[in-house]
């Protein structure tokens, strides 16, 4: 559920701002949505990560868990404390839009929608960064992920990856795994598409397209995992094999 290739740098050119656009200001409450396919394994360290970082803030914290074609344990992993839905899209850009309309329909300007991934982990800090670009006039935060383990990886796949992984205040990447927004801004756009892969690359570009203003924040931080095998087509996962496999390309022709 996480992309970092190339295309994943949204240009955001200057637009003048629409009517009505609310810049910056309070936040009152967020809501964080976390789209779940079979995470039984890794969803307890996911949670426990969001409820460090809902510490750490001056806000009611409310997550909103999308099951979505689970065949696992994942149903039995959520605490009281979070809420869960059950949908059985397997697409990753639906359980997010699903997420945010049933958990956040009525939210204003004054609520902060953010997302990440079931296998990662937020950083302790996250949410309250998150409200620090938002306060200051952010209507997007873009942050960066890194990875937990490269076990399952070839060394050459790790500097492959760090290598390319363009870091700064312009960094450009999109993750669904670290991304917040304004509710205001994110319901003018018309929310989440139904997409499979690339859906937060979507979703980033029409906001951007709209005269959102997007903070690339490199102070925001994900791990995630480096699994091989992942569950959106084109995802994370595919983007690791295929620097694998340019990396073993490229060791046997030298």
């Amino acid at each position: 559920m996480t992309d970092s290739r190339p295309r994943d740098r949204v240009h955001t050119p200057h637009v003048d701002r629409p009517e009505g656009f609310v810049r910056g200001g309070a936040v009152a409450r967020i809501l964080v949505v976390v789209p779940v396919h079979n995470e039984e394994r890794l969803l307890p360290a996911c949670l426990s990560a969001l409820a460090r970082a809902a510490g750490r803030v001056d806000v009611p914290v409310r997550v909103q868990l999308v099951l979505d074609g689970c065949t696992d344990g994942s149903a039995q992993v959520p605490t009281s404390d979070v809420d869960v839905m059950a949908i059985d899209e397997r697409n990753v850009g639906a359980a997010r839009a699903l997420g945010f309309k049933h958990a956040g329909a009525t939210c204003a300007a004054e609520t902060w929608f953010t997302t990440t991934d079931a296998d990662s982990e937020v950083d302790e800090q996250w949410l309250r960064i998150q409200l620090e670009y938002a306060r200051t006039g952010s209507d997007v935060v873009a942050g960066i992920v890194g990875v937990r383990s490269w076990a399952d990886h070839a060394a050459g796949t790790r500097q492959s990856y760090e290598k390319q992984y363009r870091t700064g205040s312009a960094h450009g990447h999109v993750h669904g795994a670290n991304l917040g927004f304004r509710a205001d801004a994110y319901w003018r756009v018309g929310g989440f598409r139904h997409l499979r892969t690339g859906e937060d690359v979507d979703l980033v570009s029409r906001m951007g397209a709209a005269g959102a203003r997007i903070a690339w924040a490199e102070d925001v931080l994900v791990t995630t995992s480096a699994r091989r095998v992942g569950r959106a087509p084109q995802g994370f996962a595919a983007h690791l094999r295929r620097l694998e496999n340019t990396y073993r390309a490229e060791s046997r022709s030298a």
